[in-house]
């Protein structure tokens, strides 16, 4: 997979992210991420009568009705945060344009939160994935690690085309690799054959589950640049498409709305917040989105 618009070492990526992105990001935070991570390493610890300056949110309202008077849950929070990478490096991931493509983003993304946790103390781990279980890379902290996960995306050959990628070997993979509750990063495009629902659900019940969906302008509305040569990038399969036509192009769109529709759909089911995140988006403003939507589903949850 070709991830970099040009040949970069993993130090000079983290170096690049290091000033371009990470910097953003703390200037915006002031250095605190709980927003992003909330809900992850927080358990329930006890019952209470609630106070005059406890948080409302806190409130059980179902044990203040039975009790009559108000309760409020108390919770332990872990310090330590361990978190994995599902990476989904099927060839659909090369797709973009020629300064960006959905593996670059990846790349960006992944050593950005790599970089993140692992400099408060946390510790990271990765599965690479491309219809099988291509490396493990077990949960360590410090920025060797990081390294290591970037030299490690850097270096991947293509695998070759030929069949639609399944991710429910991965999901179920990491329901048996992972033992330890985590924060569990899933980054995909999500073009798959179906029935990996379950085991997400399953996942999620058990960890912190963040779906990162990568997609392209391209795959979602076709510009109008006469008769071109089209490849699927799972299959290897070859079509003549004439952009011209507007009646194509429109159903095109309005297939790819549909996908989107029914993604989101899925992934509310399951209960998880989706970071759909496109190749032309600024890392920066797409982690701070993130955030703002763990906040909101945060509030309606309590």
């Amino acid at each position: 997979m070709n991830t970099t618009p040009s040949v970069q070492t993993p130090d000079q990526i983290l170096l690049r992210l290091d000033w371009h992105v990470i910097r953003r990001l703390d200037g915006l935070f002031q250095g605190d991420y709980r927003s992003l991570l909330y809900g992850y390493g927080v358990d329930f610890a006890d019952l209470r009568e609630y106070q005059a300056e406890d948080d409302i949110r806190y409130i059980d309202w179902n044990v203040t009705a039975r009790m009559d008077t108000p309760y409020v849950r108390q919770y332990v929070e872990d310090r330590e945060i361990t978190a994995w990478f599902l990476l989904d490096l099927s060839p659909s991931m090369a797709f973009g344009g020629l300064e960006r493509q959905k593996g670059s983003v990846l790349v960006d993304f992944v050593a950005t939160l790599a970089r993140l946790l692992t400099r408060n103390g946390n510790r990271v781990g990765a599965i690479f994935y491309d219809n099988r279980i291509e490396l493990t890379i077990p949960p360590r902290g410090g920025r060797v690690q990081v390294l290591r996960l970037a030299n490690e995306l850097l270096k991947r050959q293509p695998s070759p085309q030929g069949a639609m990628t399944d991710l429910r070997p991965l999901l179920e993979s990491a329901l048996n690799i992972i033992k330890k509750r985590s924060l569990v990063f899933v980054i995909s495009d999500f073009i798959s054959m179906p029935g990996w629902e379950r085991p997400l659900h399953l996942l999620n019940r058990r960890h912190d589950v963040l779906p990162i969906r990568l997609w392209d302008p391209r795959e979602v509305e076709l510009p109008d640049v006469g008769l071109v040569l089209v490849e699927d990038a799972e299959t290897g399969e070859q079509l003549y498409i004439d952009t011209r036509d507007k009646n194509f192009r429109r159903r095109f769109y309005q297939a790819a709305q549909d996908r989107q529709g029914e993604l989101t759909r899925t992934f509310k089911r399951v209960g998880v917040d989706m970071l759909s995140l496109s190749t032309e988006e600024d890392l920066v403003q797409a982690i701070v989105r993130f955030a703002e939507l763990r906040k909101r589903t945060l509030r309606k949850s309590r």
